[in-house]
């Protein structure tokens, strides 16, 4: 049997956006609609709201039909799902989180969404910003 000369990949489970990192239940989509703080652009509408520290930061993505069809539904979860899954160790603990994509996500490039999450995120202070993180390396 021959053997890959490439070196090994990641296990698959690491590369998955785990259900510990979900919002599933609609009562915490409603805590969050309720009584979270709320930011939006052009492509996306943040709301968080604070739990406890200690927990990990969960994410709650939401694509309605104004977003479009079934497939561009799904193209813009699976974006936003990824999205999520990589910032995820950018963002501060303790945060419930849920994004709504707004219809024009449908048709935007991933660095478009991923410009934008930053730019939200940021503004509602889940990500520390720039200057921030440089301060804390000197």
């Amino acid at each position: 049997m021959l053997k890959s000369i490439t070196p090994a990949t990641p296990k698959p489970n690491r590369l998955r956006f785990p259900r510990a990192a979900r919002l599933r239940a609609s009562r915490e989509f409603a805590l969050v609609r309720k009584q979270g703080r709320t930011a939006q652009g052009r492509l996306l509408r943040i709301s968080v709201v604070r739990m406890e520290e200690e927990q990990p930061t969960r994410f709650g993505i939401i694509t309605s039909r104004k977003v479009g069809g079934a497939v561009d539904r799904n193209r813009t979860r699976r974006r936003l799902r990824e999205l999520c899954r990589l910032s995820r160790p950018e963002v501060l603990a303790g945060w419930l989180v849920v994004v709504v994509a707004k219809s024009p996500a449908a048709s935007a490039s991933f660095s478009e969404l991923r410009e934008e999450w930053l730019q939200l995120a940021r503004r509602l202070s889940i990500v520390p910003r720039s200057d921030d993180r440089k301060a804390e390396s000197n």
